[in-house]
């Protein structure tokens, strides 16, 4: 077991880690909107997202993976009202490839923003 973590993302806010690598898998911990400085993005849910994809690209990297190693992505966001702006968003990243996916409305993600995304990839 690795532990993954870039100060090119944001540093954990708790007791987990950016990410672990165990065998050839990398799994991440869910990526909010927050610069790599910790300062929260607060624009508009395409904004977020774009955040988030950056973030999570970062651990990605660093972890030796890829949006196109990714085998699973777990997308929580706070209003389902939003699901096809952030679709829109998510679909940039994963154009040709297109990993499982689940996405669920939440009651609250943590520091009140509007979406979180965690995701599962294989190391190259």
């Amino acid at each position: 077991m690795k532990v993954v973590q870039t100060n090119q993302a944001p540093a954990a806010i708790g007791p987990y880690s950016q990410g672990i690598i165990v065998n050839n898998l990398f799994y991440s911990s869910g990526q909010i909107p927050l610069t790599a400085e910790g300062t929260l993005v607060t624009g508009d849910i395409k904004e977020q997202t774009h955040q988030v994809f950056r973030n999570l690209q970062a651990v990605l990297e660093e972890a030796g993976a890829s949006f196109e190693t990714v085998v699973k992505a777990t997308v929580f966001i706070k209003n389902m009202d939003e699901f096809a702006a952030v679709n829109d968003v998510y679909g940039e990243y994963f154009s040709t490839h297109k990993p499982a996916r689940s996405c669920v409305e939440v009651a609250r993600l943590p520091k009140d923003v509007l979406v979180e995304i965690e995701v599962v990839a294989l190391v190259k």
